[in-house]
């Protein structure tokens, strides 16, 4: 028996009927298109010796000056680091580190001595350092309130669960949440010693540290011009001394929108780290912003680090038009760099004595 056929079957649409109900039948077959038929025009690199010889050496010429390049201005960046966690007996902070907790009431205060070979000439940025923190948790990621910390009037009195357990304290906490609550609270004084004896504090700007959208844009305090009667109703977070409203004489620096809060709140991605504490501005060109000398770091020892085995410091660095000083970057280029250009003179190798051997064989008929 012979059947019909036609192209349109083919592709999927049959023009008859069959069934009982003459429903048309249709098959899963995609339609006859370049898209569904996968016909759409396409391009494929062909990888020859007189294509990738010459790749290999062009990124490998422009990656080890680059590299070089970025090196050389990471090293020239000024930076000393001080560990003043007070683990050694013979350290200055070790009664500090042993004694100190967070129910301390009294303060405990440690001075360290420290000296610089070569002056710092630019700005000089101080960093507080942490070790074996873990601010990259979940749950401590997302134990905070950002409404709170925007000002929301009825966030400040019902703060957000997500600030469990440190939500409230017999009144709502504010700021609530594991982060602000585990704020680092040293003090950190630096002075300069002069060679005839006289001793100088070195001044230290507070305001300019933090992100300029979260002083204005993430972190504002709430309506009222008092902040003490605005917080009347809070209290503070069970680890800190005093409640936010006290953070700062300076209206402009005090409340949700103190520089030092803001900054701690902006948690690290990574167990080690580094925030930024202080700003030494350079007054003129004609002296070094930290002449090479003598000086002594006063710590007011406030942040307890031995319940989980953490390390504390503080870091004195210059930047450049890279950032802060941070070797990686270059030695990554040098070292793709260099790969690329080896391997490009090993295959050059290779093509030089295989290649033509290869070409000229002859096909046997």
């Amino acid at each position: 028996m012979a059947s019909s056929y036609s192209a349109k079957e083919e592709d999927g649409h049959h023009s008859g009927s069959a069934g009982l109900g003459g429903a048309a039948i249709r098959t899963r077959k995609p339609d006859n298109t370049a898209f569904k038929q996968q016909r759409l025009p396409a391009w494929q690199p062909i990888l020859t010796a007189g294509t990738v010889l010459p790749a290999f050496f062009v990124i490998g010429l422009i990656f080890i000056p680059i590299g070089i390049g970025l090196y050389v201005t990471s090293n020239n960046i000024k930076e000393i680091e001080i560990d003043y966690t007070g683990t050694d007996m013979s350290s200055p902070c070790f009664n500090c580190s042993q004694s100190f907790s967070w129910n301390s009431t009294t303060p405990c205060k440690c001075i360290l001595s420290f000296s610089l070979d070569q002056p710092f000439e630019s700005n000089v940025f101080m960093y507080y350092g942490l070790s074996n923190f873990y601010q990259n948790h979940r749950r401590y990621v997302k134990s905070r309130d950002d409404s709170q910390l925007n000002g929301d009037e009825r966030s400040l009195k019902e703060p957000s669960k997500e600030c469990e357990p440190y939500r409230v304290n017999v009144k709502p906490i504010a700021p609530c949440g594991a982060i602000a609550n585990s704020m680092f609270n040293d003090t950190l004084d630096l002075f300069y010693l002069d060679p005839n004896g006289t001793k100088t504090q070195i001044p230290l700007i507070k305001k300019g540290i933090a992100w300029w959208t979260d002083k204005h844009v993430k972190f504002r305090n709430p309506p009222g011009s008092n902040l003490t009667a605005v917080f009347i109703d809070t209290a503070k977070p069970v680890n800190w001394h005093k409640p936010v409203y006290e953070l700062d004489t300076d209206p402009d620096n005090n409340g949700f929108i103190n520089e030092d809060f803001i900054v701690w709140m902006r948690t690290a991605a990574l167990p080690t780290f580094r925030k930024l504490y202080r700003i030494i501005q350079k007054k003129n060109n004609q002296t070094p912003t930290l002449p090479r000398g003598n000086y002594t770091l006063e710590v007011t020892y406030n942040y307890p680090v031995r319940s989980f085995e953490g390390r504390k410091r503080m870091i004195l660095s210059t930047i450049s038009w890279m950032g802060g000083k941070n070797p990686f970057l270059g030695i990554a280029y040098i070292t793709v760099g260099s790969i690329c250009f080896f391997l490009g003179v090993v295959l050059l190798f290779i093509h030089h004595k295989y290649g033509n051997r290869n070409n000229s064989s002859d096909i046997p008929s």
